[in-house]
């Protein structure tokens, strides 16, 4: 219920003037905790320079849809996570960078374990959360619709890539997250505002040199990297502009895109 009390005040808009260097110069990132939430994260790749913390979400034995939390390094089961942390070390790179793995070694994971990775990233406290995967299953439509309309009351920013294939996307299609696909070019600072969503935002994603296995790099093509780029100018944006809503930092996403008016 709307409190009364609020009525008649004002509320300062998030853009002193839409200009980049209002929204990141001299910005990097620091203080801001981000969850990549994805197959793990190789902490001494060059690309990543370190974690500030890890944890592996994995189902409770004998307990049906129960997850169980295994702080402490891990290893990255596929290069993925690793890709993603690395593109936002390089747009974001005083990033506090947590690792949060619920994917296994064939890039696939359980839906009650990505739902175990969200609640493990709400409730410590991490800022923006990197989701470059989804479920297309409806009976978990509910279950992290849930979890988005939670982290964005609590001013948690969700960045979700979208299927790499039509169909259904869960949680990117939700409006409370920030849904993202790939589009070519290699500038991090350059990225389209979507005027007819589900999906917002294009952000570099074709052909993009990202970390990979083994200190090694990799060219590759897909949604989940673009995102991970949106997620690392999140993180340098809040670490300028300290409190921005979700729907604010939209609106300052939308006034700084490449496409915008």
């Amino acid at each position: 219920m709307f409190d009364p009390d609020t009525l008649g005040r004002t509320a300062p808009l998030p853009l002193a003037e839409p200009t980049k260097e209002w929204a990141w110069g001299n910005a990097d990132g620091a203080g801001v905790k981000v969850a990549v939430i994805d197959s793990g994260v190789d902490a001494d790749h060059p690309l990543v320079h370190g974690l500030a913390g890890a944890v592996v979400v994995e189902f409770e034995p004998d307990a049906e849809n129960q997850v169980r939390y295994v702080p402490g390094p891990h290893e990255d089961l596929v290069g993925h996570g690793t890709a993603c942390a690395g593109i936002i070390r390089r747009v974001a790179p005083r990033a506090e960078i947590y690792s949060v793995r619920v994917l296994g070694a064939t890039l696939r994971g359980r839906a009650a374990v990505f739902a175990g990775g969200l609640r493990w990233a709400i409730d410590n406290g991490m800022h923006v959360l990197n989701l470059s995967l989804s479920t297309g299953k409806s009976e978990w439509f509910g279950p992290l619709h849930e979890l988005a309309d939670e982290a964005y009351f609590r001013n948690i920013i969700l960045v979700s890539a979208v299927n790499n294939v039509p169909g259904p996307s869960y949680p990117s299609l939700y409006s409370s997250v920030l849904s993202v696909a790939a589009h070519p070019g290699s500038d991090p600072w350059a990225f389209d505002y979507n005027p007819a969503p589900p999906v917002e935002f294009g952000a570099p994603g074709v052909d993009v040199e990202v970390a990979w296995l083994n200190g090694s790099n990799l060219e590759v093509t897909g949604n989940s990297f673009a995102a991970s780029h949106i997620a690392g100018l999140v993180t340098r944006l809040l670490s300028k502009h300290r409190g921005l809503t979700p729907f604010q930092v939209k609106a300052v996403l939308q006034a700084m895109a490449s496409n915008a008016r």
